[in-house]
């Protein structure tokens, strides 16, 4: 964006975060210092519209509010987490037209919601002066993968007009293999073929076994025992223009069974 003129010069980029942990929030460490990284090599958004996977409901809705709160939805950490609060503004502007994007689709102005840590845990680290408005977009827990690639289709325009477009999940998330002590563990071997057969078809653009993400197979059964932290991804991958190129700014698997990928369209 030239500064001044208010145009943007090729559209923003649409990124999903594998966020983790929500410590990950107040660490520092490879994934979060490649986060601060891409807060400072793209152009500056005019706002940012994030999927998350704990907006995870049975309705599609929006964030209306002017001062979204800093929603905690987590339990068993340490005070510190509890304290951190993200007071970036919210844009009703970008709701309205994230709603009008989706019509006829019924889309809730939500003013109950606020910035969960799928959000703000990246986002703090991304943009921290916390001055960039935030809307986010809730995941319709009851539509297949199909619905949420055409709604990232449908939102697509919003990079054109100064939009970031955010996912925050885990391509991989299996909790129950989690490995949940100090110690370093190496990568499920599933975990590993899992997310490297992803990061080829993305790059090849077949996006068609991605969206029917319910996959025969052992390796998709376990890296998506649930669908709420791969669903942000479809949103991404949607807005991807012909011209876009794929990288993948931060990478890595955590505890054995989270993968940290991080993907960017543009």
């Amino acid at each position: 964006m030239v500064p001044g003129d208010g145009l943007m010069t090729s559209p923003m980029p649409a990124v999903f975060f594998g966020h983790g942990n929500p410590m990950n929030a107040v660490l520092h460490n490879g994934y979060t210092d490649a986060w601060a990284a891409l807060g400072r090599q793209i152009p500056r958004p005019k706002a940012i519209l994030c999927v998350s996977a704990h907006w995870f409901v049975p309705e599609t809705g929006v964030t209306v509010a002017t001062a979204p709160r800093t929603v905690h939805d987590f339990g068993g950490f340490p005070a510190e987490l509890y304290a951190v609060k993200y007071p970036a503004p919210g844009d009703p502007e970008l709701a309205r037209r994230v709603q009008s994007l989706l019509a006829p689709l019924p889309v809730k102005l939500d003013q109950s919601w606020g910035l969960d840590h799928g959000t703000w845990s990246v986002l703090r680290h991304v943009y921290p002066d916390a001055d960039i408005p935030v809307v986010q977009l809730s995941i319709d827990e009851r539509q297949p993968g199909s619905f949420h690639y055409e709604i990232g289709e449908r939102l697509a325009p919003l990079r054109e007009e100064g939009v970031l477009i955010g996912g925050s999940g885990n391509l991989v998330h299996n909790l129950r293999a989690y490995a949940w002590g100090r110690h370093i563990v190496e990568p499920y071997e599933w975990a590993v073929r899992f997310e490297r057969q992803t990061r080829e078809m993305i790059g090849a653009r077949e996006h068609g076994p991605l969206v029917d993400y319910e996959q025969p197979g052992r390796d998709a059964r376990l890296s998506i025992p649930t669908p709420d932290h791969y669903l942000p991804l479809l949103y991404v991958i949607a807005a991807r223009q012909e011209r876009d190129a794929v990288s993948f700014p931060a990478e890595g698997v955590d505890g054995g069974s989270i993968s940290m990928l991080s993907v960017m369209i543009g």
